[in-house]
C-alpha cells in the first residue's frame, strides 16, 4: 500500500524465480514497461487519494453534519475496516478471476463511490457508501504486487514496484492537500468530485495502457489450503507479535493524523484548511525514509532497528503536545519519519519470516495494520471528546509503549 518498504520489494525480488520465458516479460526500456509503470503508479496514486482525502474533512464533517470528532472519523475508519477484511479475499479471487480486471474495476468503483460521496445530503448515507468503498478499493492494493511480481523481468522488478510504491505515497499526500487547499476555495464537495473525478481518470489509464497478464496462471477456488497457509503463520512464534506490531504502529499513526486538524483549525492556531493541507506534505520526508530504513536495518538488523523507528514514532507524538505551532509541525514530521520506517522494517520483517505462503502473511499484516486505522482512529475520537489534544497522545503514548515493548521483546526472542 500507501507505504510498502524497499526491504519488501527486495524480498519480492528475491522470491520472483527467473523463468524460461524471462525474455518476454516486461523490461527496463521498452515501451512496455513505461505503459505499465505509468498506469501502476497513477492506480497507486488514485488508492490514496481516494483512501485518505476525508481526512482533513473531518472538523467539517462534525460542523455540518453534527457529528462528534468520533463519528466524524468513522468517513475513514468504515474505509479502512471495510478494507482490511476484504483485502483477505481480494487477492484470492484475483487467482481465479485475473489480475487486470480486479483492479480496473476495483477503482473504478471507488471513483464512482467517491463521486457519490460528494453530494450525498446525509450522513448516515455517506458512511455507508464509504464502507462500501473500503470492499471496492480492496481489489487494487491487494492485486498491484502479484502482476508486478508476474509480469515485470527480474532486472526490471525493483524500479516498477518502487515506482508503485512511490505513487501510492504521493497519492496519500496529495489527496490530503488538494482537497484541503480546494475545499478552501469551493468547499469540502467540490474537492470530494474532484478527488473522485481523478479516480475515474486513474482507472481508464488503468484499463487504456496496463498489459493483460501474460504470466497469470487462473487457479480453481479453493479455500482448504488458504485456511491451513493462514493457520500456520497465527502459530508462528513471531508472526502474531509482528502482526500486533502493524495494528499498534497504523492506529496511532491515523490518531494523530485524524484530529490534529481539529487542534490546528481552532484557536489559538486558527488554520485554514489549505495551511492543514501543507502541513501533510511532510508525508515526503516519511517515504523517504521509508527506503533510508530500509537500508539500515539491512545493515544493522531488524531486531536492532524496528525499537528504535518505534521510540521516534513516540517522540514525535510527544513534541505536538507543545503549544508552538513550529514545534507541532516538527513533530508530525518526527512521528511521520518514524512510521514509515517501522512499517519498511516490520512488513519485511513478515515477508522474511514466513517460509511459506508469504502472500497469506503479507495479508495478515495488512489486516492488522488497516484495522488498527480502523479501530484505534475512531477510538482517538472519544479520547478527544474527553480531553483535547492530551487525551489523543496519552492514548496514542500507550499505545507506541506498548509497540516498544513487544520490539524489545522480539529482539530477545528471535536472536
Amino acid at each position: 500500500m500507501q507505504e510498502q518498504s524497499v526491504d519488501a520489494v527486495e524480498a519480492v525480488i528475491k522470491a520472483a524465480s527467473i523463468p524460461r520465458e524471462a525474455a518476454e516479460k516486461i523490461e527496463h526500456g521498452t515501451p512496455a514497461f513505461r505503459r505499465t509503470n505509468f498506469s501502476l503508479f497513477a492506480a497507486g496514486f488514485a488508492t490514496f487519494a481516494l483512501l485518505y482525502c476525508v481526512q482533513p474533512l473531518m472538523p467539517l464533517f462534525s460542523e455540518d453534519f453534527g457529528v462528534s470528532a468520533a463519528g466524524a472519523s468513522l468517513a475513514l475508519s468504515l474505509t479502512t475496516g471495510f478494507l482490511a477484511v476484504s483485502m483477505l479475499a481480494a487477492g484470492v479471487l484475483s487467482e481465479a478471476w485475473g489480475r487486470k480486471p480486479i483492479m480496473v474495476v476495483s477503482l473504478l468503483l471507488s471513483g464512482v463511490l467517491t463521486l457519490v460521496c460528494a453530494v450525498l445530503p446525509h450522513w448516515p448515507t455517506l458512511l455507508a457508501v464509504r464502507a462500501l468503498m473500503g470492499v471496492a478499493l480492496s481489489g487494487l492494493p491487494a492485486v498491484a504486487m502479484a502482476y508486478v511480481g508476474e509480469e515485470m523481468h527480474p532486472r526490471s522488478l525493483g524500479l516498477a514496484m518502487g515506482l508503485y510504491v512511490g505513487g501510492t505515497g504521493f497519492g496519500g499526500m496529495a489527496g490530503r492537500l488538494l482537497t484541503g487547499v480546494i475545499t478552501d476555495i469551493w468547499g469540502w464537495r467540490t474537492a470530494v468530485t474532484v478527488i473522485g473525478v481523478l479516480g475515474v481518470m486513474c482507472a481508464a489509464i488503468l484499463w487504456r495502457y496496463l498489459p493483460a497478464s501474460r504470466h497469470f496462471t487462473r487457479r480453481e477456488l479453493r479455500l482448504a489450503p488458504l485456511s491451513r497457509a493462514f493457520s500456520t503463520h497465527l502459530r508462528d512464534g513471531i508472526l502474531p507479535w509482528l502482526f500486533a506490531e502493524g495494528f499498534l504502529l497504523m492506529g496511532a499513526f491515523v490518531t494523530v493524523y485524524n484530529y490534529v486538524g481539529y487542534r490546528l483549525i481552532a484557536p489559538p492556531f486558527s488554520l485554514s484548511q489549505t495551511e492543514i493541507g501543507l502541513i501533510f506534505a511532510v508525508y515526503v520526508c516519511g517515504i523517504v525514509s521509508s527506503a533510508w530504513m530500509g537500508s539500515l536495518s539491512g545493515w544493522l538488523g531488524r531486531r536492532a532497528v524496528l525499537p528504535v523507528t518505534l521510540t521516534l514514532m513516540l517522540a514525535g507524538t510527544l513534541i505536538t503536545l507543545s503549544g508552538e505551532l513550529w514545534l507541532i509541525v516538527v513533530g508530525i514530521a518526527v512521528l511521520t519519519i518514524g512510521f514509515f520506517g517501522t512499517h519498511s522494517v516490520a512488513s519485511a520483517w513478515v515477508g522474511a519470516r514466513a517460509q511459506t505462503g508469504k502472500a497469506q502473511a503479507s495479508s495478515l499484516y495488512l489486516f492488522a495494520y488497516y484495522l488498527g486505522s480502523s479501530v484505534v482512529g475512531s477510538l482517538g475520537g472519544v479520547f478527544w471528546n474527553l480531553c483535547g489534544w492530551y487525551g489523543v497522545i496519552a492514548m496514542t503514548s500507550t499505545l507506541l509503549l506498548a509497540a516498544i515493548a513487544i520490539a524489545q521483546w522480539l529482539r530477545v526472542r528471535s536472536a
